[in-house]
């Protein structure tokens, strides 16, 4: 199997070496294909998303991606087009997102019995928009007293982000279906995204539908867990929201997510690349490792995936084997060889 590697900034080379050898240990056969994308892509081709990592991703079609650094007050990053014309993204995992045509981020977060008190029963999908939203980058400054963003919300990305949210809960045996929003003062955008949610779910009587402005969402999240499965919502709010739900399970090292288009999928963790722990061993490879179960399970490979989430979790509700920022004091390879190992030697109930 072809999968390409970002290997990301910060801590990302560590949690990739990690992820790469609990996929390993599956006994798949991986060839693991370098992508010129970030300090790599300034190196080879003098950008950081160059036209050729583009090109070579669309190839494979299946990607693990490391974090990536974006700095605060920068990050806007201009790609040449085919035609000749360019295209200016907000940053570059939304170029990377947008170049690829990748529209839906799916976060799975699972609470975790002795980490994640008293969340040990969040069980969630959040199924974030990628395509538009303020996240689009259409943003201008008004000379030095004011900045204006615009909002974009589409019927076309709202139904097709409703579609996949169902469809995941009609094939996962997921009951219900959430859609988050703030339609009570964004009548148009978040009130256009509402609208197309509830269209799409008069296609689907079997499965559950309601919606909560975000707001309420987040007070729920934290009060009642057990109120989510599968949560349909625009750009910004899956971001947020997401975070509050991993902050819940005990951590964003705990949080895998994917980028799936029509064709292509890069699967990440959903957390950034924490330089300030780079190189020193102490990185959570877990969320990047479950990322890498999604890709196996997206690739038709269900029974290998399913191993790693269970060795994972095994490890993790053991709490012998946890990193710093899940109160241990266990290094990233350690964690990985133990993930690895229960992989190899699934222990039989």
């Amino acid at each position: 199997m072809k999968v390409g590697i970002i290997k990301g900034n910060g801590i990302g080379p560590e949690i990739v070496q990690a992820t790469q050898l609990v996929l390993e240990a599956t006994s798949l056969q991986f060839e693991w294909i370098p992508i010129p994308i970030a300090d790599e892509g300034l190196k080879q081709y003098g950008h950081p998303l160059p036209s050729e990592a583009v090109n070579l991703l669309k190839e494979i079609k299946l990607a693990i991606k490391a974090p990536l650094i974006v700095n605060k007050l920068q990050g806007r990053l201009a790609c040449r087009q085919p035609d000749g014309s360019e295209i200016v993204y907000p940053s570059l995992n939304n170029a990377i997102r947008r170049e690829l045509k990748l529209f839906v981020n799916p976060r799975p977060i699972r609470g975790i019995s002795g980490l994640s008190e008293p969340h040990h029963n969040l069980d969630t999908i959040i199924m974030r928009e990628i395509t538009e939203d303020v996240y689009i980058g259409w943003e201008h400054r008004i000379g030095d007293h004011a900045a204006q963003a615009i909002k974009l919300t589409t019927r076309e990305a709202a139904t097709r982000l409703a579609r996949y949210a169902f469809e995941y809960a009609k094939s996962n045996q997921r009951s219900k279906v959430t859609c988050i929003h703030k339609a009570n003062v964004l009548n148009y955008t978040d009130g256009l995204f509402l609208e197309c949610c509830r269209s799409v779910a008069s296609k689907y009587p079997e499965i559950e539908f309601d919606d909560l402005m975000i707001d309420a969402a987040c007070f729920h999240i934290v009060k009642q867990p057990e109120l989510f499965d599968v949560v349909a919502a625009p750009n910004q709010y899956g971001d947020i929201f997401s975070d509050l739900c991993a902050g819940l399970a005990g951590s964003l090292g705990l949080a895998p997510g994917a980028n799936i288009g029509d064709d292509t999928a890069v699967f990440e963790a959903s957390h950034g690349a924490a330089p300030d722990i780079a190189g020193k061993g102490i990185a959570n490879p877990i969320a990047l490792i479950l990322s890498g179960a999604l890709l196996l399970r997206y690739a038709g490979y269900a029974r290998e995936a399913g191993l790693i989430e269970s060795a994972t979790y095994s490890v993790l509700e053991k709490g012998e084997l946890l990193t710093p920022d899940l109160g241990g004091t266990a290094g990233t390879m350690e964690v990985a060889s133990a993930i690895a190992h229960a992989v190899r030697e699934p222990v039989i109930a």
